[in-house]
């Protein structure tokens, strides 16, 4: 039994870490939305938060390799195009329609919206069997649906055209989060580490992305004074600081969901993932100036029942499914660790680790 001294160091570090993922996530939701109101080129600052990411994927992979003095995984090109492709090319879309959609919507709107992913997240695990039929799931998606339509409802601030980019990328964070877990189970792959998982995916996801942005923003950002037609040094530095941060940002949201994961339970990310629905849609008017009426708020609140619904069936269904993270990691002290895990463990770490875990952990990703 833990003495009460362990028990209140395990509630601080509990709580230190929900902080530090609430700083990261709610951070790049008002910092992106903010940053669009003067730079209007999303899927430009969506490929620099991805290079940005492989950049400091690869310098925390060099630092692992170092740690444990073992070569980290590295796919051969069979694997990588048939096998690693569909993943990035629908995460890439996810991340630059979501950003893309701040153009056009409130920060509240694009919250409730993206919260539809669920649904398409539970859509695709059943496709690919991830999940198992379950007659409760059905008030689940009765549930999120009809809070996300009541939200939308006579919304004062809605954007037709904002609310569809945010819809589709919630309907591709479906098939993103399904394929990710797929991905990571496989064992021969040797992904099961997320850093390794975004040092593959990034480059991948650059080259999905990079021909929408010409598309759309090649030409105007070629003739933009902001950068590329600059005639004084000051903007170009400024445009490059913050779209830096933005990218420390995204990297630093993807490190503390999977620290707080590894340190506790895919159940804290998802209720705290639940809390910080409720943190953004409070602070969206006094930050943002969204305007929300009483069926907003009604819509909001049913949607975060089904929500929770959703997390409460999943961690009573997976509760005697397997050995998560947290009790592996009192099995074995390289576990405790996950994030100095090598390479060549992959035999230990299989997909029954994060077979139960990965779709919950992950809902709530910006």
């Amino acid at each position: 039994m833990a003495c009460p001294v362990q028990v209140v160091f395990r509630v601080l570090r509990t709580v230190g870490l929900v902080l530090f993922y609430f700083a990261f996530s709610i951070g790049i939701t008002f910092y992106n939305k903010w940053l669009m109101k003067g730079f209007h080129y999303p899927l430009f600052m969506t490929l620099v938060h991805l290079a940005i990411n492989f950049c400091l994927s690869a310098l925390t992979r060099r630092a692992m390799q170092y740690w444990t003095g073992k070569p980290r995984i590295i796919l051969s090109w069979r694997d990588y195009i048939r096998k690693v492709a569909p993943t990035a090319f629908a995460t890439a879309l996810d991340i630059g329609l979501s950003n893309w959609s701040f153009l056009f919507i409130t920060i509240s709107l694009y919250t409730m919206t993206k919260s539809s992913a669920v649904l398409f997240i539970l859509f695709f695990s059943l496709v690919f069997k991830l999940e198992e039929p379950n007659p409760y799931l059905i008030l689940v998606v009765l549930l999120i649906s009809s809070g996300v339509f009541m939200f939308a409802f006579k919304s004062t601030q809605f954007n037709l055209e904002g609310f569809i980019m945010v819809l589709l990328a919630a309907f591709l964070g479906g098939i993103r989060w399904t394929l990710t877990q797929v991905l990571m189970q496989k064992a021969e792959l040797g992904l099961q580490n997320p850093i390794d998982t975004m040092y593959h995916l990034q480059p991948l996801m650059f080259l999905g992305l990079f021909p929408l942005f010409v598309y759309s923003e090649g030409l105007s950002l070629s003739m933009s004074e902001k950068l590329f037609r600059v005639t004084n040094l000051s903007p170009l530095l400024y445009s490059l600081f913050t779209l830096s941060i933005g990218g420390l940002l995204a990297f630093g949201l993807c490190f503390s969901e999977f620290l707080l994961v590894s340190r506790t339970s895919s159940l804290t990310l998802s209720i705290s993932g639940i809390f910080k629905e409720v943190c953004i849609m409070v602070l969206a008017p006094y930050v943002s100036g969204d305007k929300l009426s009483m069926l907003n708020w009604l819509g909001f609140a049913v949607c975060l029942c089904g929500i929770s619904l959703h997390v409460g069936i999943k961690t009573y269904y997976s509760k005697n499914k397997g050995t998560t993270i947290r009790q592996l990691s009192h099995k074995s002290a390289e576990l405790e660790m996950p994030l100095l895990q090598t390479g060549d463990k992959k035999d230990n770490v299989g997909a029954e680790e994060y077979n139960d875990e990965d779709d919950e952990e992950e809902i709530f990703l910006r």
